[in-house]
């Protein structure tokens, strides 16, 4: 046996594997598996902040812009966000844990009819149509009751996102290739699911991997038991170490301890699902403090801000910034987890640098270009 990795080798290699050198949209997304949504612009949307790091001359909203000539599709995995059309295969048809009653069956099945013979459609559309009226939502407040269909046919397979207008979902029928039934094809499935997100968020604590493997019921609820099978196969396949009283985990085909994790003298603000932060867990175990989102705290509560992006310097996230645009310039905000900056001409350069690139990121795209 090698020599074991240590923190440090985890650290560089959590931010090196994915923070890979920038390329086309298509290859980082795929790279990627699944870039998370979310869409609060502060200054701009989470996939996009996601993006920008990886994809070469990246602009906010090039995702939206281009997504109809990709083969992406928005969709489920362990949340909602943006993922390869091929991993659709992996978890439809998708039977939800909760099925419908016979009512909803009919108005599902009419608004399906009335897609297939638009092609596509506005919510907005199916509401003047059916004039559904509204409904209890998961939250337990009033909304749009069509809205709330669409969702659950897009959540089910019946639909796909076909476009955004003005962020707003438009849809259209929805086709899938048809599924291997065999006894050994849903663990099979389940375990294609459980090396996507370990090759996204890997190296991973124990306890991170368990609770991302139990969020796969969003994505492929119908997949339990296999996904309980896959995940027993899995922990006797993959690579891990034991440092302290954390066990670790990551793909068999990586090497924690490899020299190509250098780190350069580079600071990137990232996204707060960035795959880098987003299993806060691993977080503190690597960085040594508590990070939170808190757009959804109240603002006399905040401690880090109301969409702090979290600063990473080489491989140590040492702070956050909130970030406001005036003039098409970045106005920031920050906080350290010292208390104060590191007192490094080199951090200062590296840190206007990416203050540059992300107001670059935010100048709207030139008139006839389509890069991304």
């Amino acid at each position: 046996m090698g020599i074991a990795p240590t923190l440090d080798d985890l650290r560089r290699h959590a931010v090196a594997r994915t923070l890979f050198k920038p390329t086309t949209l298509p290859a980082a997304i795929r790279r990627l598996g699944f870039v998370q949504a979310d869409p609060i612009r502060a200054p701009a949307r989470a996939q996009d902040l996601t993006l920008r790091h990886r994809v070469s001359d990246y602009r906010a909203g090039d995702l939206e812009r281009r997504y109809e000539r990709l083969q992406i599709d928005e969709d489920c995995l362990v949340n909602y966000g943006f993922l390869p059309r091929e991993h659709l295969a992996l978890m439809h048809p998708r039977r939800a844990a909760k099925a419908w009653d016979a009512q909803t069956q009919r108005k599902a099945a009419d608004v399906l009819a009335f897609v297939r013979e638009r092609g596509a459609v506005h919510p907005r559309e199916v509401e003047q149509h059916f004039a559904h009226g509204r409904t209890t939502t998961y939250w337990g407040g009033s909304g749009n009751a069509s809205t709330h269909l669409l969702d659950g046919m897009h959540y089910r397979g019946l639909l796909r996102v076909k476009r955004r207008d003005s962020g707003t979902r438009v849809y259209e029928a929805a086709s899938h290739l048809p599924v291997d039934d065999g006894p050994d094809a849903g663990v099979q499935r389940a375990a294609a699911l459980i090396d996507l997100i370990v090759r996204k968020y890997a190296p991973l604590p124990a306890g991170s991997l368990t609770y991302l493997v139990r969020l796969l019921g969003y994505g492929a609820p119908h997949l339990t038991a296999q996904t309980r099978t896959a995940f027993g196969l899995a922990r006797e396949h993959l690579a891990g170490s034991r440092i302290g009283d954390t066990t670790w985990y990551w793909p068999a085909d990586e090497r924690p301890q490899s020299r190509r994790h250098a780190v350069d003298d580079r600071v990137c603000l990232l996204a707060p699902f960035d795959p880098v932060v987003w299993d806060r867990r691993r977080f503190e175990l690597l960085w040594g403090w508590t990070y939170k989102f808190e757009a959804y705290t109240p603002s006399s509560q905040r401690k880090f801000g109301y969409y702090a992006l979290p600063m990473l310097w080489r491989d140590r996230v040492i702070g956050w910034g909130n970030v406001s645009m005036r003039d098409g310039q970045p106005v920031p905000e920050f906080g350290y987890a010292a208390g104060s900056a590191p007192k490094d001409r080199v951090f200062r350069a590296a840190l206007d640098e990416e203050l540059q690139r992300l107001a670059q990121f935010m100048a709207p795209r030139p008139l006839g270009t389509g890069r991304g």
